[in-house]
């Protein structure tokens, strides 16, 4: 393989092999950040590998009045004493940052602005941010900026389950603070339910109380934080999947290790589905190893997984026969339209992919060509075009590659360590 050039990368074609310690779930960094900073001591995180998403969540944290010093791996949070209103929030390009954050600042009382960037001003928010209305905050948008003011009020509150749990989650982590008692209620079907599960874990570790019946959660009020001293973020199972589908295309077969096998990600999920597709899985206490057997074709539901689309469609290619992605017209919102980009991805590498309104149907041959791939700035796209080399019979040069710093930082000198 080639080393990275600029914001290109080159690899030559073939299945990797090898063994990868993989970075910290930014998902549970998320939350454990916003927890410790809403809680009464200082607390350490330990966090393998900062993306680009954790560090936005920090800073904001910090101009919202938190502590936070970064050293090594760990991050040191003090708690927010007295809040800081003006403050300007740069969240970049990570929605968690601004969906979980919104309603904290409303729970502070306190008054200041986002700073959005890439595609985040495009996406979804107008649900959101009509509820918050309802309850007490003021919110005005100016192209990337995003103001808000005014203090959140308890009280009932409810959104439609199939929109974003982010917003779910970011009202579980500020509706504690406030002064009463309050009720989130999601209707119709709720998606992504593996994510809100992770923000329910994170409130009992940090000694915060929450009532769930069904898709209902009663919050009572007056709430405080408390996590441990020293704390560390487990595994992301969202980024082990692009290694794992690695190994599913390798005889030798491709190991992951720093994961929690008993982990409420909802990405765990990528276990079932590899072995749906035929790969041969090996599991033990920390760490997978996946390796190639027979791929068969499948239809995939990706309502609870939209996030491992893409890299699941390029190892559909390996398969013969028709694999289907149903219920995923929520990733035409993310930082490209990963319907259109993952099946450009596809074709502009010798496959053959359709693109309906709310999925995809890959044609798998067994293999795919080469070629070039344009990530279109989405780190999601960049990784699963590396997984794709490992099917092509020629080169596959990737531009934009450094976008993977919005997640995995680490990303490519991973892949180098397992490239042969």
């Amino acid at each position: 393989m080639k080393k990275e050039r600029g914001f290109s990368v080159g690899l030559t074609p073939g299945p990797c092999a090898g063994k990868v310690c993989i970075p910290s779930s930014k998902s549970v960094a998320h939350r454990l950040l916003i927890c410790a900073a809403l809680g009464t001591e200082k607390t350490t995180l330990l966090i393998d590998g900062f993306s680009k998403d954790i560090l936005a969540t920090a800073k904001c944290l910090k101009a919202l009045g938190a502590g936070i010093e970064t050293k090594g791996r760990r991050i040191r949070v003090t708690p927010i004493q007295k809040p800081v209103s003006g403050g300007l929030l740069p969240c970049g390009e990570s929605g968690s940052t601004l969906r979980f954050l919104l309603p904290v600042a409303g729970a502070l009382g306190v008054s200041g602005c986002f700073k959005m960037e890439g595609r985040l001003p495009e996406r979804p928010m107008q649900i959101y941010e009509d509820v918050l209305r309802a309850h007490g905050m003021e919110i005005s948008r100016d192209g990337s900026w995003l103001r808000f003011g005014g203090q959140l009020q308890s009280g009932a509150y409810s959104l439609a389950g199939d929109v974003s749990s982010q917003y779910f989650s970011g009202l579980l982590m500020a509706l504690p603070r406030l002064s009463g008692a309050s009720s989130v209620t999601a209707e119709g079907t709720l998606e992504s339910a593996g994510y809100l599960r992770l923000t329910e874990d994170a409130l009992t570790r940090s000694g915060v109380r929450i009532e769930r019946a069904g898709q209902s959660w009663r919050i009572p009020g007056l709430q405080g934080f408390a996590l441990p001293g020293v704390l560390r973020a487990e595994g992301d199972w969202s980024n082990a999947a692009f290694f794992l589908c690695m190994g599913a295309l390798s005889e030798k077969g491709v190991t992951v290790r720093g994961l929690n096998l008993r982990s409420a990600q909802g990405d765990m999920a990528v276990l079932e589905i590899l072995r749906q597709f035929g790969a041969s899985l090996e599991a033990s206490e920390g760490e997978v190893t996946v390796r190639r057997a027979k791929l068969r074709p499948l239809t995939i539901d990706a309502a609870p997984i939209p996030d491992l689309v893409p890299v699941l469609s390029v190892l559909a290619c390996g398969a013969e026969g028709d694999t289907r992605i149903v219920n995923a017209a929520r990733l035409r919102m993310k930082e490209s339209d990963r319907l259109q980009t993952t099946a450009k991805l596809i074709r502009d590498l010798g496959g053959a992919a359709e693109e309906l309104p709310d999925g995809l149907v890959i044609h798998g041959t067994g293999g795919l060509r080469g070629g070039d791939v344009d990530s279109c700035r989405d780190h999601r796209i960049a990784m699963s075009a590396a997984v794709a080399a490992g099917l092509c019979r020629e080169s596959v040069t990737i531009s934009g590659a450094d976008c993977v710093r919005k997640s995995y930082p680490a990303f490519w000198e991973d892949f180098w360590r397992c490239a042969r």
